[in-house]
């Protein structure tokens, strides 16, 4: 059987710190390919410096260009309106039917699982994939887990090294005229900079 993991979000910017957890869950759980998928419109939370979804999207496809493992699916800005994990991962079974889904998530976004959006159909159509922030996380997640599981939800909590970079950190730092080539690709830098993002 096909193993696919799964990873959205708003990608505003797409960084290391993200890619860094996929390539590490990829390899943990040797998968066949590596969904990237971002947002329409983020469901959980205001970005008041959202970049336009053509601009995240694009900044996506430079970030894994060249790449065998990774691929990037437009679905949820193609749908429109609020982007629901449980809505892309019906759509995922449907076009992969035989596969099975690794949804990959950070540490925060793991811990609000069960106030989701129809939870429950996150938890049948995918095994929930988590790293903590820090080594003292771990704990606390599988905590976390062990709740998820009682709500019928498969996980798998491993302690993926975190690399310490955040869009946010990402957007200020272009903000303030910082080097940002250590955070995010060097494509996705120079996309950055020639399109004039995030600069206010």
């Amino acid at each position: 059987m096909e193993k696919i993991a799964v990873f959205g979000g708003t990608f505003n910017p797409i960084h290391n710190g993200h890619l860094h957890l996929v390539k590490s869950f990829a390899e943990i759980l040797q998968v066949n390919r590596a969904l990237i998928i971002p947002t329409g419109t983020p469901p959980h939370k205001q970005v008041h410096d959202l970049a336009p979804a053509a601009d995240r999207l694009a900044m996506c496809r430079l970030a894994v260009a060249g790449s065998n493992l990774f691929e990037i699916d437009d679905m949820e800005i193609r749908r429109g309106g609020a982007s629901y994990t449980s809505v892309t991962l019906k759509q995922l079974k449907t076009l992969y039917p035989e596969s099975e889904l690794f949804l990959i998530t950070g540490e925060d976004m793991f811990t609000t699982l069960a106030d989701w959006h129809d939870s429950q159909t996150i938890f049948s159509l995918a095994t929930i994939c988590a790293a903590p922030r820090n080594k003292d996380g771990i704990t606390h997640l599988l905590q976390y887990a062990g709740q998820l599981r009682k709500q019928g939800a498969k996980t798998i909590v491993k302690p993926v090294p975190y690399l310490p970079i955040s869009s946010t950190m990402v957007r200020k730092a272009v903000r303030e005229e910082k080097d940002i080539s250590g955070l995010v690709p060097v494509a996705v830098e120079a996309y950055i900079r020639t399109n004039k993002l995030y600069l206010r």
